[in-house]
């Protein structure tokens, strides 16, 4: 049985996952696929694909470019409930997108398969239903800030395209660790896991480790809700190709996500 195994032993966020899965692609292939994926018709996204060594391991590190700008890799400062576009007169000039405008973007400008497409929404209605419990608002005034919106739309689409390219019969992965401290974001500075998240990773196996900041993000921890079967320890597997995604933070140990794809009895 082909499975893939996904290890969390530094968290997961959703560039991390579009690297590490990238590299478990052939090299030509992986060039296809960046191609393919800019042509998608995300609106104002290109993703680069570059070398990263952390610690000694090599890997890959994703950039999702929105109009030119590049993320900063904490998603969920970009989720937050957004009372002033409600307000006659407000300063406020930010896009924002709810969840149906999300919706209408992967509904209807997005030339995917239908099944990919499914996966994509299912990922972020877990997304949505987590921010609408941890800030007590209908999921209708959950809002996504635009550069935050594309970029996890980004992520969370490759995300979905290359596993469903990689095509596993099933995927296992390690407990998640969430990191540690506090992470700013729209609402203020908060705890991590920061609450959404948590909401997210309930029923998965999550634990702190001595690493003081945030190293699951609420688009990692949605995607691994949708596609991970069982929370295990590695199981005895024959090793087909490993791939290493990076992070952009750099600490004693390698930050990224670590997958495996290989047979298994």
């Amino acid at each position: 049985m082909k499975l893939m195994y996904i290890d969390c032993s530094m968290g997961a966020a959703g560039d991390m996952l579009t690297a590490a899965l990238l590299e478990l692609l052939d090299k030509d292939a992986r060039a296809g696929f960046i191609e393919e994926f800019n042509g998608l018709g995300l609106p104002g996204v290109v993703m680069k694909a570059e070398p990263s060594v952390k610690c000694g391991v090599e890997g890959t590190h994703i950039h999702m470019l929105i109009n030119g700008i590049e993320e900063d890799g904490h998603m969920h400062d970009h989720y937050h409930m957004d009372h002033h576009h409600t307000h006659a007169g407000s300063s406020h000039t930010h896009t924002h997108n709810g969840v149906a405008e999300i919706r209408h973007i992967v509904s209807d400008h997005l030339a995917l398969p239908e099944n990919v497409r499914k996966d994509i929404l299912e990922v972020y209605d877990i997304i949505a239903d987590a921010e609408s419990k941890a800030h007590g608002v209908p999921i209708t005034e959950v809002h996504f800030h635009e550069v935050g919106t594309m970029d996890a739309i980004a992520d969370v689409t490759a995300v979905c395209l290359l596993i469903d390219r990689i095509k596993p019969q099933k995927i296992a992965a390690s407990g998640v660790n969430v990191g540690g401290g506090t992470v700013k974001c729209a609402h203020g500075i908060l705890p991590v896991p920061a609450p959404a998240t948590a909401n997210i990773l309930e029923g998965i196996p999550s634990y702190s480790g001595d690493i003081r900041s945030e190293l699951c993000t609420p688009t990692g921890a949605a995607l691994l809700k949708h596609f991970v079967d069982e929370f295990t320890d590695m199981p005895e597997m024959s090793i087909e190709r490993c791939g290493f995604g990076m992070g952009t933070k750099d600490f004693e140990r390698p930050n990224c996500v670590r997958i495996t794809i290989g047979e298994t009895e």
